[in-house]
């Protein structure tokens, strides 16, 4: 572990790393999110921790489960912005092609000790290794936005003392609607339109990016989803030109 900027440019070396002893074999290194139907895509889950003076602050050694406030309102912070970060953590149309019940990744905004179902999860680890693992983004992110976007909403849990609600701790996909309608439990945005809309409406996510990259994001990200949607794919083929 180190801190967020030598994190990010140790994701940008691996990947170039990688691609490059792939070519030497012969081989192409894919970082596409999903590229496989039927399987677990790939992912790249942030574990974050904050430190001051050589103190982890999201440990209490006091508190039940090890977790101090701060770390409780990191979480919130996460969780209350979880929608529009997802523009920046997952901003390929590709990317909501993971984010589906049933597999390794995420779909719902909640947190959790132990089951890895929720996007949120709280590593056993205590210590000087407290932290929390953000398990929607993937490998298409722009690891120094996503961390960007990711510290700043935590920040503004902690200035806000948003406090999350509880853990949840049981198997989300296993719950029915009503359950996660009872308990509070939204979801991630469905598609890359859907991440960009949240993001449009949310003020402290375009503050992290700043005014030059937020629109430049945002009209790109628009152009890819418009291309998207105007193309016709094989399964439409599949499915509709011997039925209608």
């Amino acid at each position: 572990y180190t801190d967020a900027l030598r994190t990010a440019d140790n994701i940008v070396t691996f990947r170039i790393a990688v691609r490059i002893v792939a070519r030497r074999h012969g081989l192409h290194a894919t970082f596409m999110p999903k590229p496989i139907y039927g399987i677990n895509g790939s992912g790249m889950h942030l574990h974050v921790s904050l430190f001051r003076g050589g103190e982890n602050v999201f440990f209490d050694p006091n508190a039940s489960d090890g977790l101090s406030d701060t770390c409780r309102y990191f979480i919130g912070g996460v969780m209350k912005h979880a929608r529009a970060i997802a523009a920046i953590t997952n901003p390929t149309v590709n990317s909501y092609k993971r984010l589906v019940p049933g597999y390794e990744a995420p779909v719902y905004i909640a947190w959790s000790h132990r089951n890895r179902s929720p996007l949120i999860r709280i590593p056993a680890r205590r210590g000087i290794g407290t932290r929390i693992e953000i398990r929607n983004p993937d490998p298409s992110c722009n690891p120094y936005l996503g961390l960007a976007v990711i510290l700043k909403a935590g920040l503004d849990g902690i200035r806000k003392r948003l406090a999350p609600p509880l853990p949840v701790e049981q198997n989300i996909y296993e719950m029915d609607l009503a359950t996660r309608k009872q308990q509070g439990i939204e979801s991630l945005p469905e598609n890359l339109y859907e991440a960009i809309d949240e993001l449009r409406r949310n003020e402290i996510i375009q503050e992290a990016l700043g005014a030059h990259i937020y629109s430049r994001f945002v009209l790109a990200k628009m152009k890819e989803w418009e291309s998207y949607s105007s193309r016709v794919y094989d399964w439409e083929l599949a499915e509709y030109l011997e039925k209608f």
